[in-house]
């Protein structure tokens, strides 16, 4: 699928991981190597709950969910990367695309990626 990014400032990507410490590895490796300006790790302490259908079974498990804010240019390469560091055979990665943010919040998601 192709999507045109022309009219994004930055994206935010949503990617769940099954704990904590893949979360944070994927995290810190996805910062220090410039592919996002920042991942926030929500559900830290207690996870967040996901419901789903895998192998036709309904399933529930705690994950962790990180919103991971980067530049459109960056999404094949962090695609990529996640795909390296993920547990998960088919992990999540859904990317919204922000249209609108503070000038000074945005150029600085620019600068801190690539």
């Amino acid at each position: 699928m192709t999507v045109d990014f022309q009219k994004a400032l930055a994206c935010v990507v949503l990617v769940t991981c099954g704990n904590v410490e893949e979360a944070e590895t994927i995290a810190k490796t996805i910062v220090t190597e410039r592919l996002a300006a920042c991942v926030n790790v929500v559900g830290h302490s207690g996870g967040i709950h996901s419901f789903f259908i895998w192998d036709d079974m309904l399933q529930k498990e705690n994950e962790i969910l990180l919103l991971i804010k980067t530049m459109p240019e960056q999404l094949s390469q962090l695609k990529k990367r996640i795909q390296e560091l993920h547990g998960y055979t088919v992990p999540e990665f859904i990317v919204l695309p922000v249209i609108f943010g503070g000038q000074s919040y945005m150029q600085w998601i620019q600068d801190s990626v690539g």
